[in-house]
């Protein structure tokens, strides 16, 4: 019974039932990501048709909106766009003022031409550009474009401190300066772009000269900083130490990587190549099987420790899968199919036409989209 005035006890209603806490779905190994888009760099070296490598890029840049991280270094994908965009510009630019020995008859300008001494034929400067000519740079500035992105795409998909947790001990070292190179320029971007903001933010100017003095200055102390801070770290760590290992196994280590990489370079060489094909890919197995023995032994040199090692899971082989399948597609299209498929004449100049099986391989690249739907966490 209540007294009269006073406040009635409020009943609360049950509390919810707390909410399942699901499992969070595991990172890819960042070394599945770079052997996607290595398998589509691959891709884009065996063919100079348009149509396929606009497709390549197409598929990478759909892969990074879906898949990549919110984090600084996710952000270059932007940048190596806009570098593969300056190379194909450059590359059309010194085909259309320095020439190409390739004839053509569809004359599209004539520039003046300076005369050049005796010493110097084969070169021209200026003269007549033509539509042969130009299609010719364009396809081949267009494969180089298309390799920047795809390197692009591991940049912005695959954290480079997982990465360096994944080398094996005898690249530890090296991976280090690698890592640090490549976070190098995405820190650099993003510390321009929060001083810029705070500048507009204060109403001071952030481009021209002035702002560009402005802003060097600070961004320069940032980088000072991290790279002390970073050498702390690195000391404090105990990096560089090795251990005592039997002279023998030295020997063999070194013999076992050098022979590897040689044998790599020998069989990359040789798949590259036309004549090549038939000891191209048995050399290449043969050093890879050599180098990672080397790397095998010359990591007791380098103990260390990991702290939740990343796993190859099955959506990681998935995904490493999907960009060998687009790679050996190609490649092999790249000698069954007709050469005009894969790549399109300019004498006579012809319009490019779209293989299908090969398109349809490329299309297995989009795999990582469907494995990994939600972008991954920092």
């Amino acid at each position: 019974m209540h007294r009269p005035g006073c406040a009635q006890p409020q009943h609360r209603a049950p509390s919810d039932p707390p909410h399942s806490h699901h499992r969070p779905t595991p990172q890819l190994h960042p070394g599945a990501w770079w052997l996607w888009s290595l398998g589509l760099g691959t891709a884009a070296t065996r063919t100079t048709n348009p149509l396929l490598l606009t497709l390549l890029i197409t598929t990478s840049a759909y892969v990074v909106t879906t898949c990549r991280p919110n984090t600084p270094w996710s952000r270059s994908y932007t940048a190596f766009v806009k570098l593969a965009l300056a190379v194909l510009l450059i590359r059309l630019a010194f085909t259309t003022f320095l020439g190409s020995p390739l004839p053509g008859t569809h004359v599209l300008l004539t520039l003046p031409e300076l005369p050049l001494p005796d010493w110097a034929q084969g070169i021209r400067l200026g003269g007549k550009v033509t539509a042969e000519t130009l299609t010719f740079a364009f396809y081949d500035g267009l494969k180089l474009a298309t390799l920047l992105i795809c390197v692009g795409a591991a940049n912005a998909l695959a954290s480079p401190s997982r990465l360096l947790k994944s080398l094996p001990g005898a690249l530890y070292e090296m991976g280090v300066a690698v890592v640090v190179a490549m976070t190098f320029a995405p820190s650099l971007i993003a510390d321009v772009q929060r001083l810029r903001a705070a500048r507009r933010l204060r109403g001071r100017p952030d481009s021209g000269l002035r702002g560009l003095l402005q802003v060097a200055l600070p961004v320069l102390e940032g980088a000072l900083e991290r790279s002390v801070a970073l050498a702390a770290a690195m000391d404090a760590r105990g990096y560089g130490r090795t251990a005592d290992v039997p002279p023998r196994v030295r020997r063999t280590t070194t013999a076992l990587t050098l022979g590897g990489l040689l044998g790599v370079c020998a069989g990359t060489y040789g798949l590259l190549t036309a004549d090549g094909g038939t000891y191209g890919l048995p050399v290449l197995l043969t050093g890879l099987t050599a180098a990672l023995a080397g790397l095998r032994l010359g990591g007791r040199r380098t103990p260390r420790t990991r702290y939740r090692p990343d796993r190859w899971t099955t959506r990681a082989c998935l995904v490493a899968a999907s960009g060998a399948t687009v790679a050996v597609a190609l490649a092999v299209a790249a000698t069954q199919a007709p050469a005009a498929a894969l790549n399109p004449g300019v004498i006579p100049l012809t319009a490019p036409t779209l293989p299908l099986w090969p398109a349809a391989a490329i299309l297995v690249g989009l795999l990582p989209a469907l494995l990994a739907p939600h972008k991954e966490p920092s």
